[in-house]
């Protein structure tokens, strides 16, 4: 089933109901002080009080997470990482349920403004979603090859943690020095979840294994000055950037020496010693079905990630539809580069002749990285033309860091500072230049940066009218969607003038929707990892190694990867429903500031607000 052409993907497949939403379409007053008592109408007080309240429950939540205050910028409890305890699970969970019940009896009987009536929908759609998800609040893999403390805790104090005075460099310090408290919860959570029959397949020890053992290497955890522990090293440049006299430098560098090679090495080398004690019992099974209530689990990830309705078999039908369809397109650029032969043997072509990759070196390393730029200017440049609002923060386009790239993903993208400290960052993992081979840089940079990530996700931070909840919340079916939409548009206003990078555009989608033939095949069809890897080795050009990868990322992060096509594909659906109802009085940088002005959204939400824009054009 092609899901743009298809009148049975109606919203009434989507999960949220939307009857709660008729007040997007009543008119607001025009000039609300314009009364001769020149009073403030109700509905502004109200909506006033209830914002007071979004923010109270937003930061009430915050207050509680260390390191997402950090993430925003805030130096709040700036020594402190978070509690990973069952307890503080349990306490979250309540404060979110206890906000909610408030919000929703406060603000009973209640008119707001447009705005923030959906807000008050939104704040109630969380809710009951964390709820929903609570009972399985340890069903995930804690570490794996994706994501971790292990690796977070150095990128987090690499990107995230800076050092401007002494204060911070000495709450830099107690951070490493409190590493082992934090990682003792760690490994007591995967022991809880291995308990009860959640454990990662073997394959994934092997991974998180790698990561660690090279976080136990470096001075001073090992002798040689030359190869520095990524923490100190970062540590030591933050301090000398200070400009300290030479004794407090020294005294400094010499606690972050101690810190790392007594804090860092014991809390790795714990975590090493629960890895290899689990590898030893881990199994061969990848599904989650493997897991008690595991079908209830992945039907759980489905709805969550895609906030549809939408069945595991019927997003493996759509998949199956949408591969079928898009070899029909990648055939036509063959014939179009003249290539003889089959598809399969043009993805061979494609996957190894030399002409398509850099060289796996420090100068093709470069060379990527500044194309990559050279693709994001060029695209800068372009934005008027597509967007009414664009966003405030820069974008650093950034290799992956050493510590992480062989486990990494080949990109993705990290948020700015919500105070504008820190720009966003389009990384790039080039740790292997086969798996990022040049027909597909355009697309990359356009999904991860603008008009993509970046672009999408800045712009909802610096929506400052809207609660802090939803200009930071997401909902992976719209943020995934509006990313892999990101990479279609430049097509429609020419970009990929060569054949061979719109090959490469071609093939990402094709990617996105093999991931939804392979989730659900692995996760509620019982098939193994080598089955999925040979779906992908089969039915696109990527290498063997991005398949594998591909496979690894569907097992320890199950249902996510089903969210990137179904959202773009509504995206689209519902840009063509406004195109054709509007006709001349159509205008993609309106639909587009339609789409972007409201923070992230679940679907049947984003289909209200089309719905409003059109009606408010006819």
């Amino acid at each position: 089933m092609n899901i743009q052409s298809s009148s049975s993907f109606r919203c009434s497949r989507l999960a949220l109901s939307m009857g709660a939403f008729l007040l997007l379409t009543s008119p607001l007053v025009a000039d609300p002080f314009g009364v001769a008592t020149r009073s403030i109408p109700d509905y502004v007080v109200a909506s006033k009080k209830a914002n007071k309240l979004f923010d109270e429950a937003f930061q009430a939540s915050l207050e509680r997470s260390p390191t997402e205050l950090s993430n925003l910028g805030s130096k709040k409890f700036y020594d402190r990482w978070d509690d990973l305890s069952t307890a503080e699970l349990r306490a979250r969970h309540d404060l979110s349920q206890q906000w909610a019940q408030r919000i929703e009896k406060e603000l009973k009987g209640q008119k707001l403004d447009a705005e923030t009536e959906l807000s008050r929908q939104l704040f109630a759609y969380d809710a009951k979603r964390e709820a929903e998800a609570f009972r399985f609040r340890e069903y995930d893999y804690p570490v794996n090859q994706m994501f971790g403390l292990h690796a977070e805790v150095p990128a987090f104090m690499i990107n995230v943690h800076r050092i401007e005075d002494l204060s911070d460099a000495r709450a830099y310090l107690t951070r490493l020095e409190r590493l082992p408290s934090l990682f003792r919860q760690l490994t007591e959570g995967m022991k809880r979840r291995e308990d009860k029959g959640i454990l990662p397949p073997a394959f994934v020890f092997d991974y998180v294994l790698s990561d660690v053992n090279n976080l136990l290497k470096g001075f001073p955890i090992t002798d040689d000055e030359n190869e520095k522990h990524t923490l100190y090293a970062d540590f030591e440049k933050k301090i000398k950037a200070l400009k300290l006299d030479s004794d407090t430098e020294s005294e400094f560098l010499s606690r972050g020496k101690k810190a790392v090679r007594t804090s860092v090495a014991q809390a790795y080398g714990s975590l090493r010693k629960t890895l290899l004690e689990q590898k030893e019992r881990a199994g061969e099974d990848d599904g989650v079905w493997k897991f008690p209530q595991g079908a209830e689990y992945y039907a759980h990830r489905l709805a969550h990630n895609t906030t549809t309705d939408m069945s595991a078999d019927q997003i493996h039908e759509l998949g199956l539809s949408e591969v079928k369809r898009i070899h029909g397109e990648m055939r036509k650029i063959m014939k179009q580069v003249k290539f003889e032969g089959s598809l399969q043997e043009f993805f061979v072509f494609m996957r190894e002749d030399s002409q398509f990759y850099y060289s796996n070196d420090k100068s093709g390393k470069k060379a990527y990285l500044d194309k990559a730029v050279g693709v994001v200017d060029d695209m800068k440049l372009k934005l008027d033309k597509l967007f009414l609002t664009k966003p405030k923060a820069d974008l650093v386009v950034k290799a992956v860091e050493p510590f992480r790239e062989k486990s990494a993903g080949k990109a993705f993208y990290q948020s700015p500072a919500l105070d504008g400290s820190r720009p966003g960052y389009y990384y790039a993992n080039l740790y292997d230049m086969k798996n990022m081979p040049k027909y597909q840089m355009e697309a990359l940079a356009y999904h991860e940066g603008i008009p993509g990530h970046h672009m999408q996700l800045s712009i909802s931070q610096e929506l400052e009218t809207l609660p802090r909840f939803r200009r930071l919340g997401g909902y992976t079916a719209y943020i995934e969607g509006w990313g892999l939409y990101s990479e279609r548009l430049p097509k429609e206003f020419g970009f990929y003038k060569d054949p061979y990078s719109d090959f490469g555009r071609q093939a990402m989608e094709l990617w996105r929707a093999c991931r939804l033939v392979v989730d659900t095949g692995i996760h509620h069809k019982r098939w193994t990892r080598a089955q999925g890897v040979e779906y992908y080795s089969n039915n696109t050009p990527n290498s063997q190694d991005d398949c594998q990868k591909m496979v690894d990322r569907h097992i320890v992060m199950p249902g996510q990867a089903t969210a990137y096509k179904v959202g773009m594909n509504e995206i689209l659906r519902l840009r063509e429903s406004a195109r054709r109802r509007l006709g001349s009085r159509f205008n993609i940088k309106e639909f587009h500031e339609v789409v972007l002005t409201h923070g992230a959204l679940p679907l049947a939400v984003l289909e209200e607000l089309v719905k409003k824009h059109i009606a408010s054009k006819l």
